[in-house]
C-alpha cells in the first residue's frame, strides 16, 4: 500500500489568511471576534484572532461587553509598568547589582491581556515571563524586587534564582527553571478545584513555545482533555526557545493545533494585541468557570530582547527581523495609538503616567537594595513546622565553622 507524500509544514509563525482579522470579508456577519469564535476547532487553532491592528485601528465591535476606558487604561498602565521595570532591572544587572534577569519586553500585551481576565481566587502558574501577571493581580513591586535581590524581605528567603517570585496571597506559584514542569502543576491545581467543588475558579498555566516540545506538555494536555478541569493553558509563542527558532521547534502548522489531538479547545491570538489576548483568555476563563473544561491558547508574539541577561541573540538570529517587530508591531505603541485616537489618553497623561511609574520603580529598588540579607537561622526555617533537633545541631555546627574562617 502506498501513501501520499506528506506536505511540508508551514513555519510556526504563519497563520491562515486574515479571515479573523478586523475588516476582512470572510462571508460571516459580525465582529472579528464573533467570526473567529463561530469557526470550528480546526479553523480556530490555525487561525489568528486580532482585534487591534498594528497601526492602532480597532474592530470596536469585538470589544467585550462592558469594556471601559478605566479597564483599557489599567491594562495600558500594567504594560508600561512591565516595560519600565524591565529596563531598570536590566540596567541593574549590567551594573553588577543583581545577578540575573529575564525581561518580557515586547510581550507585555500577552502578559497583561491574560492577567485582566483573571479574578480573585484564581491560581497563576507562570513560566519565565509572567511576573507581570502576578504584579497585576497583587504581587507587590517591592516583593518582586526583594526576590531578585534575595534579601530578608524575599518570601523565599534568598533561596531561589532571581526572577522566581511567589506570593501566597494572590495564589501566584513560583516558576520552575526546569522547562514545562509547571504545566502538570497547573492541571493538577485545576483538578483539585474540580474535586473540591470550587466552581467559578480557574487555574491559568503558562509556557513558552519550547515548552510544548517537552513530555510534560503532552501529559498535561491529555489529563486536561480527559478530566476537564477548569484550567487555561497559555503558550507565549515568542518564536525563540533561547536559540532554537520556531521553525525547528515543531513541524505543526501552529502550536495551537497540538491541543486538538487531546480533545482540548485550542485558540490562537495575536499576542501583541492586548485586546485580542484579553478576549481569547476571557473566553477560556468564562468557559472554565461554567464547568465546561480546559482551553489551550497560543499567543503569537516575538522575543525582541535576549532570552535573559546571559544571552546574546545576535549570535544566532537575524536582528533585522527583530527591528521590524520593534518598529511595526510593538504592543505598547499599538495600544497607545488606539487610546490616543479614541480620546481615552492624551500625550500629557501618558507622560505623567510614565513619570509616576518611574518613581514607583526607582523607590522600590532603593528600598530593597538597602535591605539586609536573610539571617543564617532562616536556613532551617520552612522545612518543618518547628525545626527539629538535627536541623538545630546542623545550624550550630555551620555557625561554628564559619566563625573559624
Amino acid at each position: 500500500m502506498t501513501t501520499a507524500p506528506r506536505k511540508p509544514s508551514r513555519p510556526v509563525a504563519s497563520s491562515r489568511p486574515a479571515a479573523v482579522r478586523p475588516g476582512g470579508d470572510n462571508g460571516l456577519a459580525g465582529s472579528a471576534a464573533a467570526r473567529y469564535f463561530a469557526g470550528g476547532d480546526e479553523d480556530k487553532a490555525p487561525g489568528l484572532l486580532q482585534v487591534l491592528a498594528p497601526d492602532g485601528t480597532c474592530d470596536e465591535a469585538s470589544l467585550p461587553e462592558g469594556f471601559t476606558r478605566e479597564t483599557a487604561l489599567r491594562m495600558y498602565r500594567g504594560m508600561r509598568l512591565i516595560r519600565i521595570l524591565d529596563e531598570r532591572m536590566m540596567a541593574l544587572q549590567r551594573q553588577g547589582r543583581i545577578g540575573f534577569y529575564g525581561e518580557a519586553k515586547g510581550q507585555e500585551a500577552a502578559v497583561i491581556g491574560s492577567a485582566e481576565a483573571l479574578e480573585g481566587g484564581d491560581w497563576i502558574v507562570p513560566a519565565l515571563r509572567e511576573a507581570g501577571v502576578g504584579i497585576y493581580r497583587g504581587l507587590s513591586l517591592r516583593q518582586y524586587i526583594a526576590q531578585i535581590f534575595g534579601n530578608a524581605n524575599d518570601n523565599s528567603r534568598g533561596r531561589q534564582m532571581p526572577c522566581h517570585p511567589c506570593e501566597r496571597k494572590v495564589n501566584y506559584v513560583v516558576m520552575s527553571s526546569c522547562v514545562s514542569t509547571q504545566i502538570p502543576h497547573a492541571v493538577g491545581v485545576a483538578m483539585g478545584m474540580k474535586i473540591q467543588g470550587d466552581r467559578g475558579k480557574v487555574c491559568i498555566g503558562f509556557m513558552g513555545d519550547g515548552g510544548t516540545s517537552e513530555g510534560d506538555f503532552h501529559v498535561s494536555l491529555n489529563f486536561a482533555g480527559v478530566y476537564k478541569p477548569p484550567v487555561v493553558l497559555v503558550c507565549q509563542n515568542n518564536q525563540w526557545a533561547i536559540s532554537t527558532p520556531g521553525t525547528v521547534q515543531t513541524a505543526s502548522e501552529t502550536i495551537a493545533v497540538k491541543g486538538l489531538a487531546y480533545g482540548v479547545e485550542s485558540l490562537r491570538a495575536d499576542g501583541n494585541d492586548f485586546l485580542a489576548v484579553y478576549t481569547a483568555v476571557k473566553h477560556a476563563c468564562d468557559k472554565a468557570r461554567r464547568g465546561e473544561g480546559p482551553t489551550f491558547i497560543e499567543l503569537l508574539t516575538y522575543r525582541v530582547s535576549a532570552h535573559s541577561s546571559s544571552d546574546d541573540p545576535s549570535r544566532y538570529r537575524d536582528e533585522s527581523v527583530t527591528e521590524v517587530w520593534k518598529r511595526e508591531k510593538d504592543p505598547l505603541r499599538r495600544a497607545r495609538a488606539w487610546l490616543f485616537g479614541k480620546g481615552w489618553l492624551t500625550e500629557d497623561e501618558d507622560r505623567r503616567m510614565g513619570e509616576e511609574i518611574e518613581r514607583e520603580v526607582r523607590d522600590a529598588i532603593a528600598e530593597e537594595e538597602k535591605a539586609p540579607l536573610p539571617g543564617i537561622d532562616t536556613l532551617i526555617e520552612d522545612v518543618y513546622v518547628e525545626p527539629h533537633w538535627r536541623l538545630r545541631e546542623d545550624l550550630a555546627q555551620f555557625e561554628a565553622d564559619t566563625e573559624k574562617e
